[in-house]
């Protein structure tokens, strides 16, 4: 808006004003699916007659346009899971370790603090982080402790890997 401080600052105050002055826009109003399918309308039929759409709310288009972006979208966007989908997963992934560490779930997700328990949460919330970008305060909430312990988890584990 300009090199000089006040100058610029006068200007995006002006900016502003212009942008409240046209008012609310329609083609501005409401999410990517929303959006694209032409309203709320649109998407609780589609919902009530059990049809699915290919959405990202990152993304406005529509579904084959959405489907094609993600496809071609780097391996981070392509992991990120939907939210049932991620808790299949999350039981999956303690159920596998616990059983290789030869520790039971319970003692797992209360809280344990056994070094082969601590080290199995460890792995399991590297893995569901880094491999499938599930949130660390997600995590916490299925294993029984708070995002700090998941966290310090992680980093302890991944500073044993460089060495």
């Amino acid at each position: 808006f300009g090199r000089e401080r006040g100058r610029a600052i006068r200007a995006y105050r002006e900016f502003v004003v212009e942008g409240k002055e046209r008012g609310r826009r329609g083609e501005l109003v409401g999410g990517g699916l929303i959006r694209s399918l032409g309203g709320w309308s649109q998407v609780l039929s589609m919902r009530g007659n059990k049809e699915r759409v290919e959405y990202d709310a990152r993304i406005l288009g529509g579904g084959d346009f959405v489907a094609r972006i993600v496809g071609e979208a780097d391996k981070n966007l392509r992991r990120q899971l939907r939210l049932g989908e991620r808790d299949v997963l999350v039981t999956r992934v303690i159920k596998k370790v616990c059983d290789e560490a030869g520790i039971k779930e319970e003692e797992l997700r209360n809280g344990g603090r056994r070094r082969k328990v601590s080290h199995a949460r460890a792995r399991i919330s590297y893995q569901l982080s880094r491999d499938f970008g599930i949130p660390a305060a997600e995590i916490a909430r299925h294993l029984g402790v708070c995002t700090s312990a998941i966290i310090k988890g992680i980093q302890k584990l991944e500073s044993q890997r460089k060495k």
